[in-house]
């Protein structure tokens, strides 16, 4: 871990610290401890958000740390075919391989690195899995799978992909270096990240070298989420401790700090850690499984649509 990096982060284009006399410092208002579980086939993950209240997630549903687990030879595992509608999917991958095919006819392979962002919308069949070269010789596997809303007005949209290749992330760095800031949507201090969405978000992947501070301006009207994949450290202006697997939530504001500790765990050298913010949608949600509506009419019409193939049918043959 990481996937994307560099050998010299000064090399990069900085984002500068807001001002503090007109950017208020984001508070922690609470944080969990992600519970573990198993996915799909049984791949492990840990359930990022489990516990938060959805206020403080709007527009974001929920996220997966799919491992870190380190495959042996023929225990890599997928997902089985299943259905969406509703809204988007994102998956980050940090390391291993994941095919994916769709009842629509798309698809590809996502590596280290990269990340598909699936707007499922009005529906479709889905199913992801590692390649045969994978089952056979095992190895590492790691990554991310959020899940992002879709206003009521976009629910139903056509489905799209974007495949986005690790080389297309934006790569920023602060001031002095000490943090490695992965863009992959959103903006951040006037720059852009490769991932185009219907509710707009932001979506870093940061590495804080130990003893180093990130301050970074985040957007007053998003909200904010901190995830740590790795490491430990402190967010806020309190400097509120975080620890591999915990999530926070922060309050208003247009800056979010996150620190590294100076001493990391042997197997994490470095504090890795997710941050998010979106536009909250303020809408009802009614999630149930695979899909995420406004009501619970709209729940059972999917359910409905599923049972009767209206999302698609599961391929003869996988390509």
């Amino acid at each position: 871990m990481p996937a994307i990096t560099v050998q010299n982060p000064l090399t990069l284009p900085r984002v500068a610290a807001p001002d503090p006399s007109t950017a208020a410092q984001r508070p922690v208002l609470a944080v969990s401890t992600a519970p573990t579980g198993y996915e799909g086939e049984g791949f492990p993950v840990r359930r990022a958000f489990a516990g938060i209240d959805q206020r403080h997630l709007d527009p974001f549903i929920m996220m997966d740390q799919m491992g870190e687990v380190d495959y042996a030879p023929g225990e890599p595992k997928g997902t089985p075919w299943h259905p969406h509608r509703g809204f988007e999917t994102v998956t980050y991958l940090i390391d291993g391989t994941f095919v994916h095919q769709d009842s629509e006819g798309g698809g590809g392979t996502i590596n280290g690195g990269d990340t598909q962002w699936m707007t499922a919308g009005s529906g479709l069949l889905h199913i992801e899995a590692p390649p045969e070269e994978l089952v056979v010789s095992g190895g590492l596997f790691h990554g991310l799978q959020l899940w992002v809303n879709l206003p009521s007005r976009d629910k139903m949209t056509a489905p799209r992909y974007q495949d986005i290749g690790g080389g297309e992330v934006k790569l920023l760095t602060t001031p002095d270096g000490g943090a490695l800031l992965r863009l992959i949507a959103g903006d951040l201090d006037g720059h852009d990240g490769p991932g185009v969405t219907h509710t707009p978000i932001t979506m870093v992947h940061a590495t804080v070298s130990p003893g180093a501070e990130a301050v970074l301006p985040w957007r007053s009207d998003f909200n904010a989420l901190a995830y740590v994949l790795a490491g430990r450290g402190t967010v806020g202006p309190d400097r509120h401790p975080l620890h591999l697997g915990q999530a926070a939530v922060l309050g208003a504001g247009g800056a979010l700090t996150v620190r590294a500790d100076e001493r990391q765990d042997g197997n994490a050298p470095d504090l890795e850690i997710v941050l998010l913010g979106g536009r909250p949608i303020r809408e009802p949600v009614a999630h149930y499984g695979p899909f995420v509506m406004n009501t619970r009419a709209e729940l059972q019409q999917a359910f409905d649509d599923f049972q009767a193939g209206r999302l698609g049918r599961v391929p003869a043959t996988r390509d």
